[in-house]
């Protein structure tokens, strides 16, 4: 009887052992979602529409779960990322406009992250010219400095501050039955400016350089397909950070600029005008967490450009890698890092124009990459016996058309409103 008690705990022990080693991918790539342009839409959605768009988290938590377990899956069965299994199928061509596009989308994304860095500070009153190059030296230490192992703890912390925006949405007294009653019958509006908002919160979960830097970093970690059952439940749980943290942004926004009919364009305008209503306090925690985001995001972000695009054409490519044996990756990182700082530094940039065609960009390139991923995970000679379901090709391919209207859609949007 014991003895059955004591291998059963053994067993518990070593599965706990095993999960923290692989905790990492999922739970990061799903809180760096919430980055400075998640912030802002969560933050202007609040404001605009109360409580009435918490439902939209929804279909965006399954949507980002599909598509990140068909990352990890193809990355554990292949040991190979994504830009390297699409140059394979596609060819060198194809794969060079496909990557160009993003990479030049993907430069305007982390000008913005840096936006929301100098953005928040400039809230507890630091310059952007301290803050933007301090931070950017920091990331670009820690990235070409460190190595894989040290860079994924600094990351889950960084993921794991991001939920002080429940304690900002806490100071806001919020009304819980009003929340409750808008997730089971939420009160749904037929006009361009509300579903324009529903398609930028769906959309804001998923983005083009989230699919390769998921699957680069099962890789990089060098995960087996026997560690497929811990590598779904660090997705699941970074899917569950990232709804939650969007779910408090909102809850915080709703319950104090909504009845005072606050507008704001950007989380900066969410930071100033939370202190007066909520407290300074709940300000400066809101400020802080758009720092941490921001701060996150523009780490994470060139390095996943870096990585596809190394994969892509063939490059070493890897945080462990020395410089030396790697210089391709880090010149890009590098060089993503002083384009996007370089910005933002100039006085009077364009940073909304900036952010609008990155996001167009985004939105042409999502439904190729989506695509291109469905019909690898579903090649035998790539994935054996680990393709795709039938019920994972309804919901992926569900989730893809979905995708592709939203993103039409938005496109759409981005260009006539």
């Amino acid at each position: 009887m014991f003895k059955g008690f004591k291998t059963s705990k053994r067993t518990l022990y070593r599965n706990l052992a095993i999960f923290f080693a692989i905790l990492g991918p999922g739970l990061i790539t799903g809180s760096v979602d919430n980055d400075a342009g998640g912030i802002t839409t969560y933050s202007v959605a609040g404001a605009l529409y109360g409580y009435n768009l918490i439902w939209t988290l929804i279909p965006a938590f399954i949507v980002l779960i599909v598509i990140q377990e068909m990352n990890a899956r193809m990355g554990i069965v292949t040991g190979k990322g994504l830009a390297d299994l699409i140059r394979e199928s596609s060819g060198l061509r194809i794969t060079f406009f496909i990557f160009f596009g993003l990479l030049i989308a993907d430069v305007g994304n982390s000008t913005t992250e840096f936006a929301g860095i100098a953005g928040s500070m400039e809230v507890l009153g630091i310059s952007k010219y301290i803050s933007v190059p301090i931070s950017g030296i920091s990331v670009w230490f820690l990235v070409v400095k460190g190595n894989y192992k040290i860079a994924e703890r600094v990351f889950i912390i960084f993921s794991l501050a991001l939920f002080m925006y429940i304690i900002s949405a806490l100071m806001g007294n919020p009304d819980w039955s009003a929340i409750g009653n808008s997730i089971i019958s939420p009160k749904l509006e037929m006009n361009t400016d509300y579903l324009a908002m529903v398609i930028g919160i769906i959309g804001t979960t998923i983005a083009p350089w989230m699919l390769f830097y998921m699957q680069s970093s099962v890789t990089e970690k060098g995960l087996k397909v026997e560690n497929y059952k811990f590598v779904i439940i660090d997705i699941f749980i970074g899917c569950i950070a990232t709804v939650v943290v969007a779910f408090f942004i909102i809850v915080a926004c709703a319950s104090t600029m909504h009845p005072q009919g606050i507008i704001i364009t950007e989380a900066k305008d969410a930071a100033l005008a939370l202190q007066p209503l909520a407290g300074k306090l709940a300000g400066i925690v809101f400020s802080f967490g758009l720092f941490i985001a921001s701060i996150f995001s523009a780490t994470i972000l060139p390095l996943a450009s870096s990585f596809y695009i190394c994969e892509a054409f063939g490059f070493e490519a890897g945080i462990d890698k020395k410089w030396k044996d790697a210089p391709e990756f880090y010149i890009l990182y590098t060089g993503m890092l002083i384009v996007a700082m370089g910005i933002i530094l100039i006085p009077n940039a364009p940073l909304i124009r900036i952010t609008i065609i990155s996001q167009i960009l985004n939105g042409i390139f999502l439904p190729v990459v989506l695509v291109a991923m469905m019909v690898i995970v579903n090649n035998k000679k790539v994935m054996g016996e680990y393709t795709n379901k039938m019920i994972n090709n309804i919901i992926g391919w569900v989730t893809v058309v979905i995708l592709i209207a939203l993103t039409l859609m938005l496109f759409v949007f981005s260009i006539f409103t």
